[in-house]
């Protein structure tokens, strides 16, 4: 796969980035593992995750998504191959969360001990922390980067406000900047992105890592009546999209894709791809892993473009 830069970094992702949040929940370890080999066997290496997955699971605690991908790494030593983004800020209990100094450097280095690696190579704020000056936060950041833990950093569910901020106060002063931004954005969640922080992320430069790239499967298809909600964990989360707007997204999905002999979810991540860095997309299985991975190689056209742009316009 063409590699494509991240930000000023000088980092280069794959066009696709595997979302681990599924990993010790709805992917068990060795499903991960196989998920893992077959990713980096197509070419693929960015990997996303961060300490709070899967906290939201009964039982767990977070991290275990990190630990999965520590031991793969542990046995299958493909670190050189990958680039591990993770983040952290959010609740790990009480009084672990937010992004002040004290906390990050707490946090990381849990993170680190989870992933058995030396270096992270994007550490992402996962939430804004309004009750922490930014250059406290920025201040950590560049201490990490100094001790060789952090080779970049990215903003995660920023405001553009707040974004546009954080980036004026690494310029004045001379602290590491946030080299990408992990927005919601796909074909049915557009406006968040859209409006303000795409035009930000293009006049900075920054590399964008959308989340949900897929709509938690909405935009695979298989979710078309209430009926089809209980197929998966992550259907109760897609059922406000089960409307007319939703359901004429999908069938523009259907048409374009049958004209490509594509599927929806391939069109779906195809149209992300040629708006940013790179989409984040997690699979259970191989064979959905290896179906989402052959989006990079479809390109769409000016009426497959024109068509998506207008039954998803906000």
């Amino acid at each position: 796969m063409l590699m494509r830069p991240l930000g000023k970094s000088g980092l280069e992702v794959a066009p696709l980035a595997l979302g681990a949040n599924v990993f010790g929940w709805t992917a068990d370890e060795r499903t991960s593992f196989a998920l893992l080999d077959a990713f980096v066997g197509a070419g693929g290496n960015l990997v996303d995750t961060a300490d709070v997955y899967s906290r939201w699971v009964p039982g767990h605690a977070g991290g275990e998504s990190e630990t999965i991908i520590g031991r793969w790494l542990a046995t299958r030593g493909f670190r050189s191959r990958i680039l591990i983004a993770t983040k952290g800020g959010m609740d790990m209990g009480p009084g672990e969360q937010g992004l002040t100094k004290t906390y990050l450097l707490r946090a990381i280095e849990r993170s680190l001990t989870r992933l058995q690696t030396e270096h992270i190579d994007l550490y992402q704020a996962h939430r804004d922390d309004p009750s922490t000056p930014q250059d406290e936060t920025l201040e950590a950041f560049a201490l990490l980067v100094r001790q060789g833990k952090v080779r970049a950093i990215g903003a995660s569910n920023f405001t553009a406000p707040r974004l546009a901020s954080a980036l004026r106060a690494s310029a004045a002063s001379g602290l590491p900047r946030y080299e990408s931004l992990q927005p919601e954005y796909n074909l049915y969640e557009r406006a968040g992105f859209e409006q303000g922080l795409a035009a930000l992320c293009t006049k900075e430069g920054l590399g964008v890592l959308p989340y949900y790239g897929l709509a938690s499967g909405f935009l695979t298809g298989k979710y078309r009546s209430e009926a089809d909600l209980g197929q998966s964990p992550r259907g109760a989360r897609v059922r406000g999209m089960l409307n007319p707007r939703g359901l004429r997204i999908l069938a523009a999905l259907d048409e374009v894709a049958a004209g490509l002999a594509a599927t929806p979810a391939q069109i779906a991540l195809a149209w992300l791809m040629k708006r940013v860095t790179a989409p984040i997309a997690s699979a259970t299985s191989v064979a959905q892993l290896a179906e989402l991975l052959k989006a990079a190689q479809l390109e769409l056209n000016a009426d497959a473009v024109r068509r998506l742009d207008a039954a998803s316009a906000p």
